[in-house]
């Protein structure tokens, strides 16, 4: 058995404590980092269920959260009078999406509304609302009208029953719909606008924005419901877009919608139409100088007050015109209702989000445009 003298143990004692201390310093760290990094992961996959009751660490905001917001506006046309009904509607458009991003509202009337009305509905919102008369001009009788002829066509329509065939300020809703809202100078600042009426229904929660998701996708126009056209309503005005088209070939573009709008290869108009009391569009379309043109056109034929041409036909036909089917864009996933028609979604994974009834829908039942667009 070997003898280490005093002199060698010193030594010996140091040598091996430097390799112990080389260990113990080499092995903590590594530990140390793996228990602070899992400690970290654990603290993030905690938040984001917390935060957002999704799965998995957090890689992206909520949608509201985002301050990127679309430089847009709700736009509601609506007298005083409306105001019960307009307060149930703005209740609802509130809970399912605008109270997460506060797009402001523009209420338009043909008469000054009252202190009332203002102070009512702008107790529904923390967003920003605005309030406008309609020039006189946008809602009378064109100098080019025969009012007496007007008045003649409206006795006649009255006597067949046709809907809204007697009233006058239907025509001049319909006319200013068409041509004028998107001129008012409170809309002179946006670039999209979501179009509301009194009394409508929202059935389903949002969790995107759609004026962002119609901004990145060049999108042009949106829409839930479509359905035929009364053809006592629009007896010319498919003759009148005729004539527009020949006149003015350089509008029309080669890959368009009109085989949505006709059967027969422009031909005859087959009474499709997107129902306009809900879209979304780019208002920047609407001023463009093919719709202007249309519009303009439209309006010196006269049959906004001859007959009953509603803003739903000639937006429509203005799509099918002017737009590709990539640049419009059906929200299948906003559930809405406007007296008697209904869009329903019927995704199960949808229908989470919403409190309508999926066999109510209206998409294909017979009056309804749905297989003819996704045939377009």
């Amino acid at each position: 058995m070997p003898v280490i003298s005093s002199t060698q143990r010193k030594p010996l004692l140091i040598a091996l404590a430097i390799v112990f201390l080389f260990v113990i310093f080499q092995t903590v760290p590594i530990q140390f980092q793996r228990t602070t990094s899992t400690t970290t992961q654990s603290n993030a996959w905690t938040s984001s269920s917390s935060d957002s009751m999704s799965v998995g660490p957090p890689t992206t905001t909520a949608p509201w959260q985002n301050k990127t917001r679309a430089n847009a506006a709700f736009v509601i046309l609506t007298r005083n009078s409306e105001l019960d009904a307009l307060r149930k509607t703005m209740q609802q458009l509130e809970a399912r999406f605008n109270s997460k991003y506060n797009y402001p509202y523009v209420f338009l009337n043909d008469e000054d509304f009252t202190d009332e009305f203002r102070e009512l509905t702008t107790s529904m919102t923390s967003a920003e609302t605005h309030y406008g008369i309609i020039p006189k001009e946008h809602w009378s009788y064109p100098p080019w009208i025969d009012v007496e002829k007007a008045d003649q066509a409206r006795q006649r329509m009255a006597e067949q029953g046709v809907l809204y065939g007697d009233s006058v300020s239907y025509r001049h809703m319909c006319r200013f719909e068409s041509g004028f809202f998107y001129r008012h100078p409170l809309m002179q600042n946006f670039d999209y606008y979501w179009r509301v009426e009194p009394s409508v229904e929202f059935y389903c929660d949002l969790d995107y924005d759609p004026f962002l998701f119609m901004q990145e996708n060049n999108k042009k126009y949106g829409w839930t419901i479509s359905l035929l056209e009364f053809e006592s309503t629009v007896p010319t005005l498919w003759e009148t877009t005729r004539a527009f088209m020949k006149e003015h070939p350089e509008y029309i573009p080669n890959n368009n919608l009109l085989n949505f709008i006709s059967d027969n290869g422009g031909e005859s108009y087959n009474l499709c139409h997107f129902w306009s009391n809900f879209e979304i569009g780019d208002l920047n379309f609407l001023r463009s100088p093919e719709y202007t043109a249309y519009f303009e056109y439209l309006d010196k034929a006269g049959g906004f007050f001859y007959e009953r041409w509603g803003d739903a036909p000639v937006h429509s036909i203005a799509v099918g015109m002017f737009l590709n089917k990539s640049e419009v864009h059906f929200f299948d996933d906003i559930g809405y209702r406007h007296d008697p028609f209904m869009h329903c979604p019927t995704n199960q994974n949808t229908q989470k989000k919403c409190h309508c009834n999926a066999e109510d829908n209206f998409d294909y039942t017979p009056f309804s445009c749905m297989n003819r667009w996704q045939a377009a």
